[in-house]
């Protein structure tokens, strides 16, 4: 790779993949400027969405050890490169996609897994992790205002809590 240019965006995106817990692989064929920064705008929080050059990513991607769009870098791309709740991010991309069918879900990567387009739908079906911390914060709350001897309804509560949790994190995997 002579040119410097690209050596720059190799790196450049090296450093995305490495500050990233998670990143989606989308295709945008057929979106509009304003689209994209419509959909830019609903990730912000929790992800950076750029549009990236194929080749460049594949490489960036294998330097930094993932091989997750191994064989999924064709067309127009952009990748969402998570920073916050990768739930969010991917509901997100999801409501976007009802809206803007244009949107196309590759795949992705989380906790240096792959995951393919269904395992990302089915990270957008789990409850953010705000609201799982709020339901288990809401069962210690009833936990600690029953009397001593009534704890086990809610203790059981948070069991199947993090039960569902556990179970729902392992589909997504």
């Amino acid at each position: 790779m002579a040119n410097p240019e690209k050596a720059a965006a190799v790196e450049e995106l090296k450093e995305l993949f490495n500050e990233s817990n998670a990143a989606v692989l989308t295709e945008y064929r057929g979106l509009s400027v304003g689209q994209l920064q419509t959909l830019r705008r609903s990730v912000r929080e929790n992800a950076n969405y750029a549009v990236v050059k194929n080749t460049l990513t594949e490489i960036a991607a294998k330097e930094v050890g993932i091989d997750a769009f191994a064989g999924k870098m064709e067309g127009p791309s952009a990748i969402a490169f998570v920073h916050g709740d990768p739930v969010d991010v991917a509901k997100a991309l999801r409501d976007f996609a009802k809206d803007n069918p244009q949107l196309i879900v590759k795949g992705g990567y989380m906790d240096g897994k792959p995951l393919n387009e269904d395992e990302v739908k089915k990270l957008a079906d789990l409850e953010s992790r705000e609201v799982l911390l709020g339901k288990l914060a809401g069962a210690f709350i009833g936990a600690q205002s029953k009397a001593a001897g009534t704890f086990q309804a809610p203790i059981s509560k948070i069991v199947r809590t993090v039960e569902a949790l556990r179970a729902k994190q392992e589909e997504a995997a």
